[in-house]
């Protein structure tokens, strides 16, 4: 089995910021794309930000400027450094990860247990 382990969300005032952390264990021969997604109640789990293994971000154009995502192969990790933080990026967010356990599998989507980030305006 494979788990995302996310740490870093918490309270920060507008205009501060916070930096996510995720190293995903287990059964993992190899993560293809790792990133973060979103979650506000009564809306659908958005994308932040994602990476490939190969270092290729893709950002939301909300976070563009202000969020910058690093990943780390050998260690399986994803990073998420939150800038300029605004009251609207308050949300759950959530670690992803697209991994493959051996060299045959096709790649299956793993989820963090999600951390809170709250920005007081």
């Amino acid at each position: 089995q494979v788990q995302l382990l996310e740490s870093g969300g918490g309270l920060v005032q507008a205009g501060g910021a916070l930096r996510l952390s995720c190293v995903a264990s287990g059964r993992i021969f190899r993560s293809n794309t790792m990133g973060w997604y979103r979650k506000v109640p009564g809306k659908a789990r958005d994308l932040v930000a994602t990476v490939t293994s190969s270092g290729s971000p893709n950002y939301d154009d909300s976070v563009k400027g202000r969020f910058t995502i690093s990943g780390d192969n050998a260690k399986n990790g994803v990073y998420l450094q939150m800038n300029s933080l605004k009251p609207e990026d308050t949300a759950v967010y959530y670690c992803y990860a697209r991994i493959k356990t051996n060299r045959i599998a096709s790649g299956r989507d793993y989820w963090g247990q999600g951390t809170q980030v709250t920005v007081s305006s």
